[in-house]
């Protein structure tokens, strides 16, 4: 079969690419082993969204008497709870199916192997080959989680992510191998649904990916909660006892057990560019990642990759992003090109975290002159109405011009505000910008507003000393 384009994977980027291809009037196939929409849709990012949501339910209302609401008995039917995510799920890759059919996009199911430019061959589950032809291939076949040296994934004893979303019931104690976003966000799923947590993370802070205070806050917050937390810590092995698991933990130089019932290690993800037999081809490929021009083509003419497999960050959005630009450049778009002014990073613990553009000590190293302003959410009207005050806003600006260089939040919410703040980065605005836009009332999003208003000594609702001149944007 003849095809323009061929896809290989239908997670975020492929199929959104796949979409993208056929409205610009490309003849396009797309190439799954698994399931449609991959792993954020399946396993991933909508699943464990269903859970965070679940979760968090159940915390509210265990907490409501603070406002008059008391619930005598609360129960969990996890049976119940892993069907209702499997139904969001099914909708999900469903529509993606049949936004393909109605693209016209064909589906073809198995393994794929580029054996030359322009050719792959399919290995369906039934052994039967299929040869497809296209003048473009693209690669958007994702990533997989790590394994760690003692801890292999088996489903029963060691979860990965993907066994975290289908628990057969909720586990007295887990211990959490790994203190990033997914290690934070799936432990504090069951930490609201009642399990004793416990975090080993190797690093000296949890979200050490993170701009440092949220990661700091964070850290706080999960001591408030007295959730164990050991940092610069090493997991080494682990061994059943009698009633669980004995696990093994170096920290400080000296080795310490702890007991758990369940271990769940996410330690990171690495990209699935092995076997689809690209080295061959002279396909560059870098710490796993293939090597991508702006437009998103590789090394070799005619291939193309995106998504998690083409570097970081390893984020859907960001995947989804460079399909449609691969998907333009195919076209014939010459002015296509992946150059965001800033990713936004998103992370779904409780309370939220939400980051996107430059940390104060990153734009001082870019050479910036950076300012920051900063807003609690425990002045927040709405946040209060909302029983959920932790947290805060803040906004990182340039002296000279006055333009928006990030803003990181942690809070109620926050994943849903770093919308306007994108925004603000992308256009080039600055906090004046944002400061003289009318915010609703009462709403969260005034708590952006203030933080900007903030970095000019301006804020309303809280108390800022006087200066004596205009701290940034100054004439």
């Amino acid at each position: 079969m003849t095809y323009d384009v061929t896809i290989l994977g239908a997670g975020p980027a492929g199929y959104v690419c796949a979409i993208r291809c056929a409205q610009l009037g490309l003849k396009t196939v797309v190439v799954e082993r698994d399931r449609l929409g991959g792993v954020c849709l399946n396993v991933g990012c909508i699943p464990s969204k269903a859970l965070i949501a679940a979760g968090s339910l159940l915390k509210k209302i265990r907490h409501a008497e603070v406002m008059g609401i008391t619930a005598k008995q609360v129960d969990l039917d996890v049976g119940k709870l892993v069907a209702w995510k499997e139904g969001i799920v099914g909708k999900l890759t469903g529509g993606v199916g049949g936004l393909l059919k109605n693209h016209k996009v064909d589906t073809v199911m198995g393994e794929a192997k580029v054996t030359a430019p322009g050719k792959v061959v399919v290995a369906g589950k039934d052994g039967k080959k299929t040869t497809l032809d296209s003048k473009h291939i693209v690669v958007a076949t994702g990533s997989t989680p790590i394994e760690i040296p003692g801890f292999a994934f088996d489903g029963k004893h060691v979860w990965s992510s993907t066994e975290a979303l289908a628990p057969p019931a909720v586990p007295k104690r887990m211990l959490i191998i790994g203190g990033g976003y997914i290690g934070l966000e799936l432990g504090l799923v069951y930490h609201n649904l009642g399990t004793e947590i416990r975090v080993v993370e190797f690093m000296d802070r949890v979200l050490p990916g993170m701009e440092a205070e949220l990661s700091n806050e964070m850290g706080r917050s999960l001591k408030k909660r007295k959730i164990p937390v050991h940092l610069e810590a090493r997991a080494k092995s682990f061994k059943q006892v009698k009633g669980g698991l004995e696990v093994t933990v170096e920290i400080g130089g000296k080795d310490t057990t702890f007991e758990c019932d369940v271990i769940l290690s996410t330690v990171g993800r690495r990209p699935n560019g092995a076997g689809l037999g690209l080295e061959a081809l002279g396909v560059t490929i870098e710490k796993g990642f293939i090597r991508v021009d702006a437009q998103r083509r590789s090394s070799v003419p005619g291939i193309w990759a995106i998504g998690d497999c083409a570097g970081q960050p390893m984020l859907a959005h960001k995947g989804s992003h460079e399909g449609l630009v691969a998907a333009a450049a195919i076209a014939g778009d010459k002015g296509a090109a992946f150059d965001p002014a800033a990713i936004p990073a998103v992370i779904f613990t409780d309370p939220e975290i939400a980051s996107v553009g430059l940390s104060a000590e990153e734009a001082k190293a870019a050479g910036f002159d950076p300012v920051e302003g900063k807003f609690p959410f425990a002045a927040s009207g709405r946040a209060m109405s909302l029983n959920e005050t932790e947290g805060w806003c803040k906004v990182v600006s340039d002296r000279a011009t006055d333009k928006v260089l990030g803003v990181h939040m942690i809070g109620p919410e926050v994943t849903e505000l770093i919308a306007e703040a994108t925004l603000a980065i992308e256009a080039g605005l600055t906090t004046a910008d944002i400061a003289a836009t009318i915010h609703a009332h009462p709403t969260l999003p005034e708590a952006v507003m203030e933080a900007a208003e903030a970095v000019h000594g301006m804020a309303v609702h809280i108390f800022q000393k006087p200066t004596s001149k205009h701290p940034v944007g100054a004439k």
